[in-house]
């Protein structure tokens, strides 16, 4: 009983190497369901000649039959087994080919949460954080590097890990094969809130995927006399975040297009103004660790107010008024 629960706990489809939704993730099943199938097969094998010699009646197993079957069950079997799975792993373990056209997106590891930079020919870049997003059946390369300390990406129904290590980029080439709603996660230990370091990965159509690109690349409407923009001013929110578009990477995550993320905090949260507020108010209480410093000066009605200007904040300009 003990077993079958542990094993149903990766029977899901949000977040498990079981239910891939990328060309990859299917390749590495697929790969580990016939290795699997070898290594059974050969066990089997074993597990006959035992029987065979257990079960044999005094005098009728001879030293010569035994070693044939020693060598044919135990030598021969295996090999050809081993050999024919080596053959076809070899070339299922490649790596998808990638084009200086694709996508491609560079992920930043830190502590405790994920820098998201949107890059392809002839376009501006475009900076998230926390959620990723892709088009279903194009070619995504993610370049992976870390800013502190080592991480590992992970999006287990997209592709395999891939470590993050501060100085060096790595390069991971993915083609998700169907949309929805999905969640990777940091496979490495880099600190207090190791485990509450999480991301949302949403496969788009990629009509849908151009549109929302294109839509983010704009400029969002500048909201001065608002409170909340007020009080973002006023704390010197924006000496750690960008809230208006800009492409010049800060300290702490991008919030432009705050109010359309799935989670809050790398996944910890729903992203309510309620959460948002007491996330401001007190970060550590929710994620032991980060660098965020508490704002617990600020009153909870302002925080809401600041919440709420974030929630709202990242409504764009039609393209005419882009600048």
């Amino acid at each position: 009983m003990v077993l079958w629960t542990l094993v149903l706990t990766g029977c899901n489809a949000h977040q498990s190497a079981l239910a891939p939704f990328g060309l990859e993730a299917r390749s590495t099943l697929w790969l580990t369901i016939i290795l699997a199938a070898g290594g059974l097969v050969i066990a089997l094998g074993v597990a006959a000649i035992y029987v065979v010699a257990a079960r044999a009646p005094e005098g009728k197993l001879t030293h010569e039959s035994g070693m044939r079957l020693v060598l044919w069950l135990g030598a021969v079997v295996p090999t050809v087994v081993l050999t024919a799975l080596l053959i076809w792993a070899l070339p299922a373990m490649r790596p998808l080919p990638a084009a200086d056209s694709d996508l491609r997106i560079r992920v930043e590891g830190e502590q405790f949460w994920w820098r998201v930079n949107y890059r392809q020919d002839g376009a501006d870049p475009l900076l998230s954080a926390n959620e990723i997003r892709l088009p279903v059946g194009r070619t995504v390369v993610f370049e992976l590097t870390a800013t502190d300390v080592v991480h590992s990406f992970w999006i287990p129904g997209l592709a395999g890990k891939m470590d993050m290590i501060p100085g060096r980029t790595n390069r991971l080439v993915v083609k998700a094969e169907k949309p929805g709603t999905y969640r990777g996660v940091c496979a490495e230990f880099c600190g207090l809130s190791h485990a509450l370091m999480a991301f949302d990965v949403v496969a788009m159509e990629p009509a849908a995927f151009d549109a929302w690109l294109a839509e983010a690349r704009v400029r969002p409407v500048d909201q001065p006399r608002e409170r909340g923009a007020a009080l973002f001013a006023r704390e010197g929110c924006g000496s750690c975040h960008s809230a208006n578009g800009e492409q010049t990477p800060r300290i702490g995550p991008d919030l432009t297009r705050y109010g359309e993320r799935l989670t809050l905090g790398a996944g910890i949260l729903a992203p309510t103004a309620a959460n948002t507020a007491a996330f401001i108010r007190d970060p550590h209480r929710f994620k032991p660790g980060a660098r965020m410093p508490a704002y617990d000066h600020l009153p909870q009605e302002e925080a809401l107010a600041l919440a709420h200007w974030l929630k709202r904040n990242g409504k764009p300009k039609t393209p005419e008024a882009r600048p």
